[in-house]
């Protein structure tokens, strides 16, 4: 079999008849389009493994993992391994290979999912989003990042879409610097979750988005675990500010701070805390967070830290501030009264009733009570300030009305540690939800799905989570966990051990007999899907209770600075309604809320693992992987996909989208949606177990059956969009071009004469079709735009003519000619070369004579070229506008019949010393240069041309002509086209034993005398003959002003010629015509002259005939210009006389 590059998608006639997958080595499915040239490692999709089984899924993953793939499939579902290195398949290469690619049309990749989700919401009209799930270090976080910036680079827009682009991207490091930190088991780990929505218009442009986040650790800030670090701003900021920053703010060493200096951690191996300052201060000027605002974020965490550094002593059982230096800058930063500060941490107000009074009393605080009070404050204000920086994103990219969005959730990965706490439930059961979403689309809803439509299925059982999240989160019979927990919250009235013990009571006496519920004498069991937690119920109430104290807002509201007071806006004199909102109620609500916007999207998913606990690269814990591949359900996830159908739809909409695949179905069908569907399969030749259908949806099995039917109804509307481009680029054309023939006129107006067929031609610019010669392609740059392409003829030192291929781009001209290949193995073969390529800034004038001729000189510092091209004045247009544009002032032309040239310096002899020639032009006879050339001059003679204040005639070429012409006498502006054969690449092929077409090298007896046209027009030369033939030779060939037929390309290459392809009759026994009888007596011969067509030809304009080989036409008219008026079939119209012979 063939082998095919990478990223290619080979779809051969055979490949569109058959729909059906190759069976490989190993018992492992390939595809046709699948590369053959690929090192393997394992297998892409584990839907083909062989053996479905824990340690098979392990095993595989561990192969690619090893040889540095971290992405397989299970379906659409992708698993991502964290590599802990920088992988090199994430740049504009990879961008560039996924972008429109089918999903299995290379490796597995985050970039194919990215793709998929934004073509199936542009296509579908429907919402998207990526659950991206995993314990915590993962890679959660870097594979939402990697998704955010290929949406970005893909999807198009102006000024407007790009800032919000870069709001997107930028959000990023902001929120990391504020909600991330580092934890025993990830140096980088969000500690709080966001689901990030980018929004986008019709068009797939994105013009809006929206975050929405999710329980921030605030403890983080006070206190965490041993070789934990804090939230990673506060390190920023110390190892980042600038000397007046840190004199401003108090700033001094990390060990200084007793909020960061508990858990002995300060540096991370990986992490530049003063490069990602300033990549975070970038960020807010991105969002428009500008300086003043900046100032007072900075200020705040700088007063969160100083706010640690406050302790406390026992003073006759009641706490003092122990140094009350330390209450100055923290005062200072936030704009409150010190001494107000220092009364709200040591006392507290509390409402009192007493017989139907209301009074408040105030009570001194003891220490523990004081730390607890400053430690709120602390993460008040760090809670306030990172809600305040999600705001100003969301504001940023705030939309009128929604459209179409791609939802992105990056939220905590499931925890179990030493010790968990309130934080690892709450995530935990965030994680639960989550899988629950997981369970629900991918395994019990697709089961589902296939009994409702009466599709044959055998049930395939899985552990579905829904009892665990009953279990947390029920209200009553029996209520959950944090039901019990907001009962005792609402109890309790003080802090300490005596509410978290009711809690142990409550939860053991109500809920202690569920199957997936333990308790132990500090806290209690929970048996999650990723395996069983322990839970310390030390400070859960508190937690959950999470009351910041009404003296600690007043005291924030009463700071000088309006920052401050506006990130406390509560309105502390409104009357209190019901119980207050408790964190577990509110991320319970949350959860839900979240459940209920990914439900209305489509969702795709990536399930991240983590190899191992070192955090190092080709580190495999095997028991560790094992575990993830158990709890993630990846088996179960294998089997019902490989059971089941890749692709659904409704009969209705998979009508709508493949109805172009066949004329019954376009642009709708008629009937039976059901039959149309079977009808339309069939039409494609799909094998019938490839599909099923049910009852009011089609059920395809492998993903490979739909891509090929994408690609054929791409292949469809290719066809048609060329067709609509065609005509459009032909409308602009012509307009664009009568334009630029009329500024090119400019250029030689009242300096130079004109030529009669010239000064009314269109304009092409592509005279040789570059796109289909990659031969002189290939010495272009990639991008470079091709202005200008045209045959030319060339004039050496000794003015001998050779042919070259001249090309103009917006840089550079190039000559490019072809010289026999003197050894190797194409020797003797004629190759192209690229003779000169010349920067346009390194042309220093341009010389033309005075008279009609097509000569004129590019005068370069090195060395001139003498150069003739009946198509100069489009050449000098185009050359005289970029010149223009890059030198900033016009190109210079000079006028002169005695024109200097420079010539090139030889290598050798008397001759090495560069010099220069002469072309003289004297007034001569006739419309066809003649040349004498002599040792250092070249004399061209020529006949007067039109006056040289001649302009292009006035008219609308744009219109579109009309099918007949009122008179026979507007010939085309091209000369008549040479024979098939007559010309190739440039060189002249001339038709062997052709008396019309005498050999190149046989010179005529006499020189032909010069006609003149009925119209006044002359006949035209030949080029690229010799000086001896420039005159012999005129009639022999008109191909010299040969305006390209269609399109900028101007090659008509591979059309078929109406006479090609013809169906011949089969000659076999047949009845004798007329049953025998004698023929009538034929019609006399028409009076009027006829011809016989030796080559069959194709109109190329309303007025012209088309005919085959051997048809006779009469004719009506012979013109000397080459065009004759004839009639075949009742049609009237021009046609070219050397394609005919006279009978």
């Amino acid at each position: 079999m063939d082998q095919t590059p990478p990223g290619r998608l080979p779809i051969t006639r055979q490949d569109t008849n058959y729909i059906r997958p190759l069976e490989g080595s190993k018992g492992h499915f390939r595809y046709h389009w699948q590369s053959h040239n690929v090192k393997q490692s394992g297998v892409d999709d584990m839907v083909l493994l062989s053996k479905i089984t824990e340690d098979g899924i392990v095993d595989n993953l561990k192969k690619r993992y090893m040889d540095d793939y971290i992405f397989t499939y299970i379906g659409p579902v992708l698993i991502s391994i964290n590599p802990f290195k920088q992988m090199p398949y994430f740049g504009e290469k990879e961008i560039e290979m996924y972008q429109g690619a089918a999903p299995y049309e290379n490796p597995p990749h985050i970039y194919a999912l990215a793709d998929t989700m934004f073509r199936n919401m542009i296509i579908d009209g429907e919402n998207q989003c990526v659950i991206i799930s995993g314990e915590s270090g993962a890679g959660k976080t870097v594979a939402a990042k990697y998704i955010m910036g290929y949406i970005s680079r893909v999807s198009g827009g102006g000024p407007k879409v790009q800032h919000i682009k870069d709001i997107i991207l930028q959000s990023n490091p902001l929120l990391e610097a504020f909600g991330n930190a580092k934890t025993v088991r990830n140096n980088n780990s969000s500690r709080f979750g966001k689901y990030f929505e980018i929004q986008f218009s019709p068009g797939g442009e994105p013009d809006g988005g929206k975050i929405s986040n999710f329980l921030l650790e605030k403890s983080r800030v006070v206190a965490r675990n041993l070789g934990e670090r804090s939230f990673h701003i506060f390190y920023q900021l110390i190892e980042g500010a600038s000397a007046d920053q840190k004199a401003n703010l108090g700033i001094t060493n990390l060990e200084y701070y007793f909020y960061l200096n508990q858990s002995d951690s300060y540096k991370v191996e990986d992490i530049n805390d003063q490069k990602d300052f300033q990549e975070t201060l970038h960020a807010m000027n991105v969002i428009g967070i500008f300086t003043e605002e900046q100032t007072m974020v900075l200020q705040i965490v700088a007063g969160v830290l100083h706010l640690g550094n406050i302790s406390f002593k026992e003073l006759g059982n009641y706490a003092a501030v122990d140094s009350e230096e330390f209450l100055a800058f923290p005062a200072f930063l936030l704009g409150i009264n010190q001494e107000r500060l220092k009364e709200k941490l040591t006392s507290r107000k509390m409402d009192g009733k007493w017989g139907g009074k209301s009074e408040t009393i105030n009570v001194t605080l003891n220490v523990e009570q004081a730390c607890y009070t400053r430690d709120a404050l602390s993460k008040a204000l760090h809670s306030r300030i990172f809600d305040y920086l999600v705001d100003s994103i969301n504001k940023a990219m705030e939309k009128d009305h929604e459209e179409y969005n791609i939802g992105v959730l990056d939220i905590y990965g499931f925890e179990i540690f030493q010790k968990n706490g309130f934080e690892q439930f709450c995530i935990n059961f965030v994680n639960e939800k989550l899988q629950q979403i997981f369970i629900e689309l991918t395994l019990k809803a697709e089961q589902e799905e296939y009994v409702q439509e009466g599709i044959k299925w055998t049930p395939i059982d899985y552990f579905n989570n829904k009892i665990v999240c009953d279990l947390i989160e029920n209200k009553v019979n029996p209520p959950g966990i944090l039901s019990i927990l907001d009962d005792v919250c609402a109890t309790m009235h003080a802090t300490g051990e005596g509410a978290d013990q009711t809690l142990l009571q409550k939860l053991q006496m109500q809920i202690g007999t569920h199957e997936h519920f333990n308790s132990w004498n500090q806290g209690f069991i929970i048996h999650h899907y990723a395996g069983k937690v322990s839970y310390n119920v030390e400070g859960f109430c508190e937690r959950n209770r999470d009351v910041l104290f009404t003296d600690l807002i007043e005291l924030v509201q009463s700071s000088e600075l309006p920052f401050v007071r506006a990130l406390f806006p509560e309105n502390l004199q409104a009357e209190k309604k019901g119980r207050p909102t408790t964190a577990g109620s509110k991320i319970k609500k949350q959860a839900n809320g979240l459940v209920g916007t990914l439900m209305k999207c489509t969702p795709h998913y990536i399930r991240c693992i983590k190899p191992n606990e070192t955090k190092k690269p080709r580190d495999w814990e095997e028991s560790r992987v094992k575990h993830q591949v158990e709890y993630l359900g990846l088996k179960e996830n294998i089997r019902v996909r490989r059971a089941g159908y890749a692709y659904r739809r409704v009969f209705k909409k998979f009508l709508q989208r493949y109805a172009i695949l066949t004329k019954e179905t376009w642009p709708s069908w008629r009937g039976d949606e059901k039959q149309g569907v079977v009808y339309l399969l069939r039409s494609v030749n799909m094998d019938s177990d490839q599909y099923q259908l049910g009852k009011s949806k089609i059920f395809i099995k492998a993903p490979e059956s739909l891509f090929l039917l994408e690609e054929m109804r791409e292949r469809k509307y290719d066809t048609y969009a060329r067709a609509i481009q065609k005509a459009w680029r032909k409308y602009a054309a012509r307009k664009r071009y009568v334009q630029m023939r009329e500024q090119a006129s400019d250029l030689l107006l009242n300096k130079k004469e004109r030529r009669r067929n010239s000064i009314n031609r269109n304009f092409v610019g592509d005279y040789i079709g570059m796109e289909d010669h990659p031969e002189l392609r290939q010495f272009i740059g990639k991008r470079e735009k091709v202005e200008f392409a045209h045959t030319v003829t060339k004039y050496d030192r000794r003015f001998k003519s050779i042919k070259r291929d001249l090309v103009l781009t917006p840089k550079f001209l190039y000559l490019i000619g072809r010289e026999k290949v003197k050894e190797g193995s194409a020797k003797g073969q004629v190759k192209e070369v690229l003779k000169r390529k010349m920067e346009l800034e390194r042309i220093l004038t341009v010389s033309l004579s005075t008279m009609q001729d097509d000569f004129f000189i590019l005068h370069e510092q090195e060395y001139d070229s003498l150069l003739e091209s009946v198509f100069k004045t489009e050449f000098l247009s185009l050359l005289s506008k970029r010149y223009e544009e890059r030198m900033q002032r016009k190109l210079p032309l000079r006028f002169s019949n005695t024109l200097e040239m420079k010539v090139r310096k030889d290598n050798w002899g008397p001759w090495s010393a560069g010099s220069s020639r002469q072309v003289q032009f004297i007034q001569g006879n006739g419309q066809v240069a003649v040349l004498k050339p002599s040792s250092k001059t070249l004399q061209v003679s020529i006949g007067p041309g039109l006056p040289k204040n001649s302009r292009p005639t006035k008219r609308d070429l744009t219109r579109v002509k009309q099918t007949t012409r009122p008179q026979m006498t507007a010939y085309p502006m091209r000369a008549a086209p040479p024979p098939p054969g007559l010309h190739q690449n440039g060189v002249l092929n001339v038709l062997q034993n052709n008396p019309r077409y005498p050999p190149v090298n046989s010179r005529p007896s006499q020189r032909p005398v010069q006609q003149s046209t009925s119209t006044g027009r002359p006949a035209l030369p030949r080029p690229g003959s010799h000086l001896s033939d420039k005159v012999a030779q005129i009639q022999s060939n008109l191909d010299f002003l040969k305006v390209p037929e269609q399109g900028a390309a101007g090659n008509r290459t591979g059309m078929t010629r109406p006479s090609e392809g013809k169906a011949h009759r089969q000659m076999t026994s047949r009845p004798p015509p007329a049953g025998g009888r004698p023929k009538p007596q034929p019609k006399p011969k028409p009076q009027v002259p006829q011809c016989k067509a030796l080559y069959a030809y194709d109109a190329q304009d309303t007025d012209e005939l088309s005919f085959n080989a051997d048809n006779v036409i009469d004719i009506i008219k012979e013109d000397p210009s080459g065009w004759w008026i004839g009639r075949l079939r009742g049609k009237q119209g021009l046609f070219p006389n050397n394609y005919v012979a006279k009978i």
